[in-house]
């Protein structure tokens, strides 16, 4: 499976915080079928369901997997991620994405 680094999704997400150190981000997936579209993470991050429901992950290599979220039961990832998240629940599905960005030198 091919696909593009980035592309445009359905899911909105709404920047709450945004300075030096971290960058929070309110992602909300009103239907099933929303998604993020593909994107790399560019910094290390935690997700914060503020729903529970499940998500469908697609990865360049053509693998798809199906997470549940739990609310308010938060997970940690390592930069790098790509990724296309899809949201596989029948109703809407919000998290808070908190991005661990690099400090500038001091």
């Amino acid at each position: 499976m091919s696909c593009p680094d980035t592309s445009d999704g359905t899911a909105k997400g709404t920047v709450l915080i945004e300075n030096g150190r971290t960058r929070v981000t309110e992602w909300r997936f009103p239907a099933k079928g929303d998604n993020t579209g593909w994107h790399v993470h560019e910094h290390d991050y935690l997700v914060v369901p503020l729903s529970d429901g499940m998500l469908l992950l697609l990865e360049p290599d053509g693998t798809t997997r199906e997470v549940e979220l739990c609310r308010k039961s938060p997970y940690f990832r390592k930069k790098g991620v790509h990724h296309d998240v899809v949201n596989a629940s029948n109703f809407e599905i919000v998290f808070i994405e908190v991005e661990f960005l690099e400090r500038a030198a001091e």
